[in-house]
């Protein structure tokens, strides 16, 4: 059973701001890696705080990518035909 245009719109009020709050995370803990990177911090600290930043962006970028579609459904459904 395909969701409702209210369902679709209850999803994107969810999944947008936890994207956008993850891409904005990810981003920060990918950039405190390089500064750890640039300062001599060991290997194996930034290579993972570095691969964690990424996830976390990708995570982030999955789910407004979703919002978004989700978002689109609800306008499509919701569009009123023209004459």
């Amino acid at each position: 059973m395909a969701p409702t245009p209210e369902e679709d719109l209850s999803v994107w009020r969810r999944l947008a701001p936890g994207g956008m709050l993850l891409v904005g995370s990810g981003l920060a803990v990918t950039l405190d890696a390089s500064a750890r990177r640039s300062s001599g911090t060991p290997l194996l600290r930034w290579v993972a705080e570095g691969t964690a930043g990424l996830v976390l962006v990708n995570a982030g970028l999955a789910l407004y990518g979703e919002a978004m579609k989700r978002r689109g459904l609800h306008d499509a459904a919701t569009r009123t035909p023209r004459p």
